[in-house]
């Protein structure tokens, strides 16, 4: 809502605005800048890949927890008591540890993945920025965080301003 009255007031700036110049407004779609930049999409598959190897390091354990399951399953009738108790102890331990490593896991994604989008972000604002001076836009809002609900496709900076990210990200590698 807060976002909303931000935006009508700075329409309402605007249209008092518009007697001494020319107003000129884009949008861009932020979330689509940075899945389709060339760096958005190292980010994602560098964490899928992440994700890949966790999660087989976690398959394995999984693995090894149901064979021992299996085995105490087989054995039972012959177990001593106190073998019996033992491996259930050592299965619980590793369902425990299972889970503790999917939880390190899935938590070390999501801060990789905030690093990457921040990053990614970071740089993206001053992309717009300068795109938003070189060609004398008034304002550039972002499409769903601005509370833009409509604006004809004419607006969308979005490619652009992928593009002008790319090209600058390719610019500045070794």
């Amino acid at each position: 809502m807060k976002r909303i009255i931000l935006l009508f007031a700075a329409l309402s700036l605007f249209s008092f605005s518009a007697h001494a110049g020319e107003i000129k407004i884009g949008y861009v779609d932020f979330a689509k800048a940075v899945s389709e930049s060339d760096q958005g999409k190292e980010a994602t598959s560098t964490l899928e890949k992440m994700f890949n190897e966790k999660k087989e390091v976690i398959d394995a354990k999984g693995n090894e927890n149901k064979k021992l399951e299996e085995e105490m399953a087989k054995q039972a009738s012959v177990m001593t008591p106190e073998t019996l108790k033992k491996k259930q102890s050592e299965r619980e331990k590793m369902v425990k540890e299972i889970q503790r490593m999917a939880k390190d896991s899935e938590e070390d994604l999501q801060k990789k993945r905030e690093e990457y989008l921040q990053h990614i972000a970071t740089e993206l604002r001053v992309i717009i920025e300068k795109l938003g001076e070189k060609e004398g836009y008034t304002a550039i809002f972002e499409v769903f965080e601005g509370g833009i609900l409509y604006m004809p496709k004419g607006f969308d900076l979005t490619d652009k301003v992928i593009k002008s990210f790319n090209e600058t990200a390719a610019a500045a590698k070794p």
